[in-house]
C-alpha cells in the first residue's frame, strides 16, 4: 500500500544555498519590496495559514525545488506561501533544534504540530525527519545555482541577484 503525501514536511535548505549571498529572497531586497511581496502572499493565502488553515501572525515562506542533475546542480523557487509560525519551525526544522537547544522554542510542540497536520505518530515523524536530513546532508556538499524562475520578473529581482552574483565571481 502506498504512503499517503504528508501536507507539512521538513524542507532542509542545503548548508551551500543557506550560505549564499542569494539564497534568502528577504536579505535581498529593500524592506518595503519584501513587504509588498508577503502582503501579495498573504492576501492569496486568505491571511491564515496556507497548510494548517491557523490564524494570527503569518510567515512567508519560500518553496525551493532542487534539480540534483550530473552536470549542475540548481535551487529554483516554485513559489511563496503563507505559514503560521508552527508550520514554518517544522519547514526549518534544523534551525528549531538551534532554538530549542537555546531554550527559544520548545521543539515538542513543533514535533506535535507536525504529527496533529498529517494525522501520524512519532514512528512515522522519525521516518520523516531521518529523510530530511538524508536528503540535506547529501546535498549539502554541492554548489547549487539559483533560479527564480517567474518570480523573477514578477517580484522585478533579477537585477539584485545579477549583482549578487557578480560579486561572487558568478557569471
Amino acid at each position: 500500500m502506498k504512503e499517503k503525501p504528508l501536507k507539512l514536511t521538513m524542507e532542509l535548505i542545503p548548508e551551500q544555498c543557506q550560505q549564499a549571498p542569494n539564497s534568502n529572497l528577504r536579505k535581498q531586497m529593500h524592506r518595503r519590496q519584501w513587504d509588498r511581496i508577503r502582503r501579495t502572499v498573504f492576501t492569496k493565502a486568505g491571511y491564515v495559514c496556507d497548510i494548517c488553515g491557523a490564524e494570527g501572525r503569518l510567515n512567508c515562506h519560500e518553496v525551493w525545488t532542487y534539480d540534483d542533475g550530473k552536470d549542475c546542480f540548481l535551487q529554483k523557487l516554485a513559489g511563496l506561501i503563507a505559514l503560521c509560525n508552527l508550520c514554518h519551525h517544522v519547514k526549518h526544522f534544523d534551525l528549531a533544534e538551534n532554538l530549542a537547544a537555546q531554550g527559544r522554542l520548545d521543539l515538542d510542540v513543533v514535533v506535535e504540530h507536525f504529527k496533529k497536520v498529517n494525522n501520524v505518530g512519532q514512528e512515522e515523524f522519525e521516518s520523516h525527519r531521518l529523510e530530511a536530513f538524508r536528503i540535506w546532508q547529501e546535498r549539502s556538499w554541492k554548489y547549487f545555482l539559483t533560479d527564480l524562475g517567474e518570480f523573477e520578473a514578477e517580484f522585478g529581482i533579477t537585477a539584485i541577484l545579477k549583482r549578487m552574483d557578480t560579486a561572487d565571481g558568478v557569471e
